[in-house]
């Protein structure tokens, strides 16, 4: 079977790339389409001769401004040819899904979201944009949404990375989608065996819907210790927030087996975004460890409340306050079982993605 994996862009590894790879893992001999490829960055998890890019390739420091050539996108994706493929997959969060294929070949498509700046966060991202960004934003962004609704009508089967997602589905597209949780490398993770020590964990990219500000001035108001893990736009405006307090450390980007360490040996993460689906706060429980998450979007289906963690209900640092001294009582009365959150991070396991995706791709492919 000749397979075409269709991602949005290649230019930095995260979730969504882990995605891709497990989709490799199905069908090694795939052929990967995209905008845009970093091979610096990404040549060791995707080889370069099975990687197909869209003429924004060729546009100078596109790998940069991928994310300012929107108004490409569209015809990018719709100009891969994809004649002569049997199966073709997508993994999109953008306009990956919108690639046109033979009504005769299942076209099947891993929703990460409908893109959050056409839709609902439309108005976040404007509030956060220049005058000119603004400007164009309105001129461009209902052609955007009327074609991401349209493509969004092309697909055989939408899955969807979570519950979450399947809502946002329905309501953006009026479809329905099948929910197969994103994959979560929870085999390389495990507790160390050994009593928590007294710091909490944040680790997020420093971008303003993450939230990390909240963890920061929580931990202030409550006088806690906080390792703050990674690195991003809003670095220095989050150090300025700590200036002064010695509780607050930034170990800035850092390798895998250090967040690991990190992830064994903390109290708990605190988890203060509104995510998809949030990988992060399954590998902290793969870690043995709970989590202290905003009550709202994935994290309702990856944390469970007074059992791997605890939620708070608002995104204000009196919130977030509350939320850890209730873990404080419940973790003093040790409520939590690291063998019981490790068994219930098992869940969403690269294993179980796999053979998910197989038996809905199988059934799609003998209904055509």
């Amino acid at each position: 079977m000749k397979v075409a994996i269709v991602h949005d862009w290649l230019v930095n590894y995260g979730g969504a790339e882990r995605v891709v790879e497990s989709l490799l893992t199905l069908y090694p001999d795939a052929d990967i389409f995209t905008l845009v490829y970093d091979k610096k960055k990404m040549a060791k998890h995707f080889a370069p001769e099975k990687v197909h890019t869209s003429f924004v390739q060729k546009i100078p420091g596109s790998t940069r401004l991928y994310t300012k050539l929107l108004t490409f996108m569209p015809k990018a994706f719709e100009s891969f040819d994809l004649t002569g493929y049997d199966l073709v997959l997508c993994s999109s969060s953008s306009c990956a899904k919108g690639v046109i294929t033979s009504p005769t070949v299942p076209h099947i498509a891993y929703i990460h979201t409908p893109m959050r700046y056409a839709w609902d966060l439309f108005y976040d991202y404007k509030k956060r944009s220049g005058r000119l960004t603004r400007f164009f934003m309105d001129r461009w962004m209902p052609h955007m949404r009327l074609w991401d609704y349209v493509s969004s009508q092309r697909q055989d089967v939408l899955i969807a990375n979570s519950n979450y997602i399947a809502r946002r589905i329905k309501k953006c597209w009026n479809r329905e989608a099948v929910v197969v949780y994103p994959p979560v490398n929870t085999s390389r993770l495990h507790p160390n065996n050994k009593e928590s020590e007294d710091f909490y964990v944040v680790f997020s990219r420093f971008v303003p819907y993450k939230r990390v500000d909240l963890a920061i001035t929580a931990c202030i108001k409550a006088h806690k210790k906080l390792v703050v893990i990674g690195g991003g736009s809003l670095e220095k405006e989050l150090k300025l927030l700590a200036s002064g307090h010695d509780d607050i450390v930034f170990t800035g980007r850092i390798s895998d087996e250090a967040v690991q360490d990190y992830l064994q040996r903390c109290k708990a993460l605190i988890f203060c975004a509104e995510e998809d689906f949030g990988i992060i706060p399954v590998e902290a429980q793969a870690c043995g460890r709970p989590v202290i998450a905003y009550g709202k979007g994935g994290a309702l289906e990856t944390v469970v409340d007074g059992k791997t963690g605890v939620f708070f209900n608002e995104q204000t640092t009196d919130s977030v306050c509350d939320a850890i001294e209730r873990f404080e009582q419940l973790y003093e009365q040790r409520v939590f079982d690291a063998s019981t959150i490790v068994s219930h991070a098992a869940r969403f396991s690269e294993e179980r993605f796999i053979t998910q995706m197989r038996e809905v791709i199988n059934e799609a492919c003998n209904r055509l």
